[in-house]
C-alpha cells in the first residue's frame, strides 16, 4: 500500500531541510523540538527510509531525503498558493513590468503563474531591456516596477539577490584556451568597456571581439556553439557551460546586485500584489539547489 503523506509533515520536512536544523525549524513552525522530531520519525516510517544525516553542524539530507525534497517543496508551494488565492480578493487593473531577459523564464514565469491564477482581471505588460533603459522608462512613467542589475551600491531599490557577472565558456569547445581569446559582447559599449573588457585588460589577457548581440540569449548562443566566451550572470550559466574562475586566469567581472524599483507614482493593490509575487519568485529561486553547470 502506498503511504499517505500528510502535508504538515512535508512542511516541517522542508523547514528542516532549508534551515539544516531541527531547533530552527521548530521555532519557525511554533512547535517544540520534540514534536518536530516525532513528526520526522513518522515521516521516515511512512517513507521507509531515513531522510536526514545528523552531524556536528546540524543535519543534511540523505539520498532519499534529496529525492523527496523536490516534490515536497512543490507541494508546500502549491498549498500556500492555493490558500492565498482563496483568501485574496481578485484584483484588477494594469501592471507594467520591466525585467532583464535573464529572469524572464526562471523568475517572471513563476511570478506571473502564481499571480495570474489569483487575479485574472489584471492586465500585465512586460518589457525586456537592459538596466539603463528600464530605469529611464521607470523615470518617464512608462513602468510601474522594474528589476535591474546595479553595479554600485543600490540607490533606493530593494535588493533581491546578489548575482555577479562572470566569464563563461563551453565545457565542450574550450574557447578560453585560444589566443587571443574570442569574446562575445553586448552591443552596448558602456558596460562592456567599463567592466567586461576592463576585467580582461586588468589580467593582461589578449582578446578579440568575435560576436556581438543585443540580448543575453545571443551571448549564450555564442558560448554554447563554440564561437566565444561571454559575460553572463552567474545564476544564468547555460547547460554545458561553466564559469571561468581565477584558476583559469579569469575571475568575476562585476559584483552586481539584482534590484527591484517601484515608480513613486505607481499605486494600487494590483501593483502591490505583483511586487510581492516577484519578490517571492526570487526567494524561491534562492532556496532551490544550484543547478550544475
Amino acid at each position: 500500500m502506498r503511504p499517505t503523506l500528510d502535508s504538515e509533515l512535508l512542511r516541517t520536512f522542508v523547514a528542516i531541510a532549508e534551515t539544516g536544523n531541527f531547533t530552527k525549524a521548530a521555532e519557525q513552525a511554533g512547535r517544540t523540538q520534540s514534536a518536530v522530531s516525532m513528526q520526522m520519525k513518522k515521516l521516515e516510517e511512512l517513507i521507509g527510509d531515513s531522510l536526514f544525516e545528523r552531524g556536528s553542524r546540524g543535519v543534511a539530507l540523505t539520498r532519499r531525503g534529496g529525492e523527496l525534497i523536490v516534490n515536497a517543496r512543490r507541494i508546500v508551494s502549491l498549498l500556500d498558493e492555493t490558500a492565498a488565492s482563496m483568501a485574496a480578493a481578485p484584483l484588477g487593473g494594469p501592471v507594467r513590468i520591466g525585467i532583464p531577459e535573464e529572469y524572464g523564464h526562471a523568475i517572471l514565469s513563476r511570478a506571473l503563474g502564481a499571480f495570474s491564477k489569483r487575479h485574472t482581471q489584471v492586465e500585465v505588460t512586460v518589457r525586456y531591456a537592459h538596466s539603463g533603459a528600464q530605469i529611464a522608462a521607470l523615470a518617464a512613467g512608462e513602468l510601474d516596477l522594474c528589476v535591474v542589475f546595479e553595479w554600485q551600491d543600490p540607490a533606493g531599490g530593494e535588493v533581491l539577490m546578489h548575482d555577479p557577472t562572470v566569464w563563461v565558456t563551453s565545457t565542450l569547445h574550450h574557447m578560453h584556451e585560444e589566443q587571443p581569446v574570442p569574446i562575445a559582447l553586448y552591443n552596448r559599449a558602456g558596460w562592456c568597456k567599463d567592466f567586461a573588457i576592463k576585467s580582461l585588460e586588468q589580467r593582461d589577457l589578449a582578446y578579440r571581439v568575435a560576436y556581438t548581440s543585443d540580448t543575453t540569449g545571443g551571448l549564450k548562443l555564442a558560448v554554447t556553439s563554440g564561437l566565444a566566451i561571454a559575460p553572463i550572470s552567474r545564476s544564468n550559466i547555460p547547460d554545458g557551460c561553466r564559469e571561468l574562475t581565477t584558476a583559469d586566469g579569469f575571475g568575476a567581472i562585476d559584483s552586481s546586485n539584482v534590484v527591484m524599483h517601484r515608480s513613486p507614482n505607481a499605486s494600487g493593490e494590483a501593483i502591490d500584489g505583483m511586487q510581492e509575487a516577484i519578490r517571492e519568485a526570487f526567494v524561491n529561486r534562492l532556496n532551490q539547489p544550484a543547478a550544475s553547470s
